[in-house]
C-alpha cells in the first residue's frame, strides 16, 4: 500500500529557505514517479518537481530551476524539496505525490497517490 506524508512547511521572508519532506511507503520491487505540486487559492495545482525513482531523472518547472531540489535520503523512505531563494509567488500548499512508473507527464491527474499537504508562506 502507498502512503505519503508530508512536514516541513512554515512562514519565512522573501529569499529564505525550506526544506519539505514526504515519508513515502511504497512497493520496493516497482518504479515510481514522486513529486511535489503545489495550490493556491483560487488556482490550479501545478507541478513543481517531480523525480523517477527508476531512473534517476528529475526536472523542475522552469519558475523554479536553479532555486528548488528534489532528492530522496539514502535509504529511499523520504523525499525531500529543498527551496532556496523563495518568493512570495511560492507561496502555496505543497503536495507530494506518486504513480507507479516511470515519470510521464505534469498534470496532477496523472497521478494516484497523494500526501495531505503542507503549507509555505513567502512574505515580502
Amino acid at each position: 500500500q502507498v502512503k505519503l506524508v508530508e512536514s516541513g512547511g512554515g512562514s519565512v521572508q522573501h529569499g529564505g529557505s525550506l526544506r519539505l519532506s514526504c515519508a513515502v511507503t511504497v512497493p520496493t520491487t516497482n518504479s515510481y514517479c514522486v513529486a511535489w505540486f503545489r495550490q493556491a487559492p483560487g488556482q490550479e495545482r501545478e507541478g513543481v518537481a517531480r523525480l523517477s525513482t527508476g531512473s534517476g531523472v528529475t526536472s523542475y518547472r522552469d519558475s523554479v530551476k536553479g532555486r528548488f531540489t528534489i532528492s530522496r535520503d539514502s535509504d529511499k523512505t523520504t523525499l525531500y524539496l529543498q527551496m532556496n531563494n523563495l518568493k512570495p509567488e511560492d507561496t502555496a500548499i505543497y503536495y507530494c505525490a506518486a504513480d507507479p512508473g516511470y515519470c510521464s507527464a505534469w498534470s496532477w491527474t496523472g497521478f494516484q497517490y497523494w500526501g495531505q499537504g503542507t503549507q509555505v508562506t513567502v512574505s515580502s
